[in-house]
């Protein structure tokens, strides 16, 4: 007879759902943040999703952010700043 062990772990913590969210589609005057992580390319692929973003939601802008090194986290005066002009936003990692 063959047995097989299940390399997969038990998880240690709950699951806590994601609720946090901000409704863009016919939204007039909301802010989005997009936080490029200082990779290359990292805001060209924003830049491109942005335009997508504005197609889709025509009441949104899409407001640029770079952290400039992808080995730290984001300062407290660049979130800061992000958390008083816009309402949601977008982080993402270039290579």
């Amino acid at each position: 007879m063959i047995e097989y062990h299940d390399p997969e772990g038990q998880v240690g913590v709950d699951t806590t759902p994601y609720t946090l969210s901000t409704p863009v589609r016919d939204a007039t005057g909301i802010n989005i943040a997009l936080l490029a992580n200082g990779f290359p390319d990292s805001e060209k692929f924003l830049a491109e999703l942005a335009t997508v973003l504005q197609e889709e939601a025509p009441g949104i802008t899409a407001l640029p952010y770079n952290k400039s090194n992808a080995s730290v986290p984001a300062g407290k005066p660049l979130l800061n700043e992000i958390s008083k002009e816009c309402s949601a936003a977008i982080s993402a990692y270039g290579h």
